[in-house]
């Protein structure tokens, strides 16, 4: 299994910043525990958001050219999806949700059974929302959610401070330990028993099929 791995996603504007070092130190651990992992950053990439045009239902990709186009590909070779970002105005940067919103509904492949994770990263509060917020792309597409012993979350206004916050650094660490165990039991459960069964999707929409008059 020594080809597991991992895609990061850095959509924090800082390329070094606060959210890079909670990411590094989940990625210290990953790599100690046999998952390889791979680091993309995104955080001031000129991202368009989701256009709904439909392009990508036919070609695999998004009609418009940019870093989620350069993503599908890794995501689709990737055994788990590790997510960070800076808390903007208690939710996900505009980038890294943009990112997210073309890379899921753009990449046509089977998302079932990868590891997601997501780590936020702020100075005092938001935390908690943008956390929720990006857990929801990994449990539509029936990706597993690697946990830790707190919600993952590191705070600081510099990578020192993130570094002093010793709590927020033990959840990385663990989350990276929780992650690697995880991304390896599912591999050895395919070999051993595969994917459970689908079913096909049943599309129900809210709407009163006999309007009153």
């Amino acid at each position: 299994m020594s080809d597991l791995n991992v895609l990061i996603i850095n959509g924090s504007p800082h390329r070094k910043g606060c959210t890079a070092t909670a990411l590094e130190e989940v990625a210290k651990e990953l790599e100690a525990n046999g998952v390889a992992t791979e680091t993309v950053w995104c955080g001031l990439k000129n991202n368009a958001g989701c256009m709904a045009c439909g392009y990508c239902t036919s070609h695999n990709r998004c009609a418009i050219d940019d870093i989620v186009n350069e993503l599908i590909p890794k995501f689709e070779a990737a055994d788990g999806l590790l997510v960070g970002t800076a808390v903007h105005y208690a939710s996900a940067s505009g980038t890294i949700t943009s990112v997210m919103d073309r890379l899921f509904y753009a990449s046509n492949f089977e998302k079932r059974m990868k590891v997601g994770a997501a780590v936020v990263s702020c100075r005092r509060g938001g935390a908690s929302a943008t956390f929720d917020q990006l857990n929801k792309y990994f449990t539509i597409s029936q990706m597993p959610v690697a946990s830790s012993r707190y919600w993952n979350s590191v705070h600081g206004y510099t990578p020192d401070d993130v570094r002093r916050d010793v709590e927020g650094m033990q959840t990385m660490r663990m989350l990276g330990r929780n992650m690697a165990f995880l991304i390896r039991s599912i591999a050895l459960g395919k070999e051993q028993f595969g994917l459970p069964e689908l079913e096909k999707p049943e599309w129900t929409n809210f709407m009163d099929p006999h309007p009153r008059d």
